[in-house]
């Protein structure tokens, strides 16, 4: 997805807790993804279960993606595929974020800690690495972040 697709959407922006790399949380979601097991279930796309549905889902629902913030960046995103309701184990509500399997990586953007998500516009989001200059060779993630904390980085 580039940026011209991007444009004028909707986000969400979430910490991803207990992941130090982006392969953490590849694997994190391959290992929850097969261990959905069931009668009659087909659908093996990784999602995250959270408290809250979000108010504003038909804008995300137009293309909308997580962007998941990993050791304080943002580092990776992925495309939302669908919001599901689902009830979890104390029986309440809870709202399934349904996700496209592929991590798409993008440059790096120092981001402070918060509970939840949270909404992210497209203009406040990072572009995908992809489409800057060199690609996902550009920057390994630590030195990305590193320089976008110093200030040297800019944020798309």
């Amino acid at each position: 997805m580039n940026a011209s697709t991007l444009r004028n959407r909707l986000h969400l922006i979430k910490l991803c807790v207990g992941a130090d790399t982006i392969e953490d949380l590849a694997k994190w979601q391959a290992t929850k993804t097969s261990k959905r097991k069931g009668p009659g279930l087909v659908d093996r796309r990784p999602c995250h279960v959270t408290r809250m549905f979000p108010r504003r889902a038909e804008e995300i629902l137009a293309g909308g993606s997580l962007f998941w913030v990993i050791k304080g960046a943002v580092l990776v995103r992925q495309r939302i595929l669908a919001l599901e309701s689902v009830t979890g184990e104390d029986g309440h509500r809870r709202c399934a974020i349904v996700l496209d399997p592929d991590l798409v990586r993008t440059v790096p953007l120092t981001r402070g800690p918060f509970q939840g998500w949270r909404y992210l516009t497209t203009k406040d989001a990072p572009p995908d690495l992809s489409e800057r200059p060199g690609g996902e060779e550009m920057l390994p993630p630590d030195l990305g972040r590193a320089l976008s904390e110093l200030g040297v980085l800019p944020a798309g």
